[in-house]
């Protein structure tokens, strides 16, 4: 570990440590991913093999109790950190360090469109590590909290997109996450629900959990987070109190 990179406040119980990391993306130009005969990546000298430097050396200290956003531009690496993070992308190089599995909460998680919303609720719950009892007895409350009392029994994928949003929140939302990343997923659904989610999220919080909001709404970062990582092509460029770093965020787009 990189002691110059990352300080540690001796009064707080770290939750995740993210030191120098790199990302690197290699693939044709087509998209494909580029391998070689012994399943290896290609070199970056080899003709038509691109290298995405996705993460930049980026460094920082997330402690138990804290909400902190994710915020940057479309390709700043911010969705390549949270995966990162939670292990489902490799680093080329650097760590990633945590005290618990971190719990990936994203617009794109998996549901099957052919089961209804109530089956959809036990394969969750089941995936969580829930027993069937636990599921039936909180049941009631994800179906309350996403607010699809008359569409529970319908399959998935009648639902609309805000409407399957609801209900992956409400799933996830329904226990406690020492470590919980939620990408995009409040950008969807009325005001209301995102009230109700932002008030979730600082239950979990408030619970000795660690937050991690990414997302293009700089109200609800505002409202969610008092602490904000701000990337840029992949390089950290802030890390601070909220109104701070959004603010230097939003002076840097005009």
């Amino acid at each position: 570990m990189t002691e110059a990179a990352l300080t540690l406040d001796p009064n707080r119980r770290p939750a995740v440590m993210v030191d120098e990391l790199h990302v690197v993306y290699r693939a044709y130009g087509s998209g494909k991913v580029a391998r070689n005969t012994q399943g290896g990546l290609l070199s970056r000298t080899r003709r038509g093999v691109r290298e995405v430097h996705a993460l930049r050396g980026v460094s920082f200290v997330a402690y138990e109790n804290e909400s902190i956003g994710v915020i940057g531009s479309n390709g700043s690496g911010k969705s390549t950190l949270m995966r990162a993070i939670t292990g489902l992308t490799p680093p080329e190089s650097g760590a990633v360090y945590a005290s618990a599995r971190p719990n990936l909460l994203g617009v794109g998680a998996a549901l099957i469109p052919n089961l209804s919303g109530e089956r959809n609720i036990v394969l969750g719950g089941l995936a969580m590590g829930f027993s069937s009892k636990e599921i039936g007895e909180m049941r009631d409350d994800i179906v309350a909290f996403s607010e699809l009392e008359e569409f529970i029994d319908l399959p998935m994928k009648t639902y609309s997109s805000g409407m399957q949003a609801r209900l992956k929140f409400a799933i996830a939302a329904a226990r406690h996450h020492e470590i919980l990343i939620v990408d995009e997923a409040l950008a969807v659904g009325d005001r209301r629900f995102r009230q109700r989610s932002e008030a979730r999220i600082r239950e979990i919080r408030d619970q000795a959990g660690t937050i991690f909001l990414v997302s293009h709404s700089m109200k609800s970062i505002r409202d969610t987070c008092e602490r904000v990582l701000w990337l840029n092509k992949g390089v950290l460029m802030m890390d601070g109190p909220s109104d701070e770093v959004v603010s230097a965020y939003e002076e840097s787009k005009r």
